[in-house]
């Protein structure tokens, strides 16, 4: 499998508008891979992306895809799919769609889970949801499935594994032969204790952890503050990695608020060498 990072950062953008501290001038005049864009992976060898934060457009030019079949959706939150417009951008032609009546050739498939599919019908304006504007032009075909449903695009089997929190969002595990990619971008804490699929796995892109402080601004969290509730200190990712024998874990979802540079992040992955603990950036290639 070849997986490319689209969007490596969090839920606030990397450079924050109108911040001027040095991590984020930084960002703004070195650019990738000092910053770091909306939360998403690319899956190459069956054409499919994992969510739309607000930059998908722009990471799909950047990247240079050339074509999107599948769009994957684990959860409603706003840094996830409120770049869904980019599915007009990939299949629908103004002028053949108003001037010669011609709907989208090969509509995009975009599953998700099917309490996930159903908040992101929440998504809308007075006419209805967006995702229903999609599908009646012709653009989409939703595929709303079970919980720990599997689906194979090709010869890569994908598992959709819940996590409530208590909204629904999802874990996914690439299979193809004996190499195994699991994907927990977002909101997945408390993290699934026994699940069968996730041992053994070749690599695990996790997101919604807190690296080493102090954090921006001299920050230090608070052991019973609902940030340690909700996201993974780097000591948890190490006691998941183990449990689970994962050969290596990636960490994406990476916040401003973290006050970290490209450069420390870097520095952190030396700290974490022996535990095999790296840290994504936008453009990220991964081969398994």
């Amino acid at each position: 499998m070849k997986i490319k990072v689209l969007g490596s950062g969090g839920c606030v953008a990397l450079p924050l508008p109108t911040c001027q501290c040095e991590v984020c001038n930084e960002a703004r005049n070195k650019g990738v891979p000092f910053s770091r864009s909306g939360c998403s992976i690319f899956i190459e060898d069956i054409k499919t992306i994992i969510d739309t934060p607000e930059d998908s457009v722009y990471q799909i030019n950047r990247e240079n895809i050339s074509e999107v079949k599948n769009i994957l959706y684990s959860h409603w939150d706003p840094d996830h799919t409120l770049g869904m417009r980019v599915i007009e951008h990939l299949k629908l032609r103004w002028l053949e769609f108003l001037v010669d009546n011609k709907s989208a050739d090969n509509k995009i498939s975009l599953y998700g889970l099917y309490d996930v599919i159903e908040d992101l019908k929440q998504i809308r304006n007075k006419y209805g949801s967006y995702l229903g504007y999609y599908k009646s032009t012709g653009l989409i075909e939703i595929k709303s499935l079970n919980e720990h449903e599997s689906i194979t695009i090709d010869n890569i089997k994908i598992s959709f594994i819940p996590v409530k929190t208590p909204d629904t969002s999802t874990i996914f595990v690439f299979e193809e032969e004996e190499r195994k990619l699991i994907y927990a971008p977002c909101d997945i804490k408390p993290f699934p204790k026994d699940e069968e699929t996730f041992y053994n796995a070749e690599c695990m892109i996790l997101g919604n952890v807190i690296p080493d402080e102090p954090l921006k601004g001299g920050y230090f969290i608070p052991k019973d503050n609902i940030l340690k509730q909700t996201l993974f200190t780097m000591e948890e990712v190490i006691e998941i990695k183990n449990k689970y024998n994962i050969k290596e874990v990636i960490i994406t979802h990476i916040e401003e608020d973290w006050g970290k540079s490209y450069s420390d992040y870097i520095k952190l992955e030396e700290k974490y060498r022996e535990q095999n603990i790296k840290f994504a950036y936008d453009g990220m290639e991964i081969n398994l």
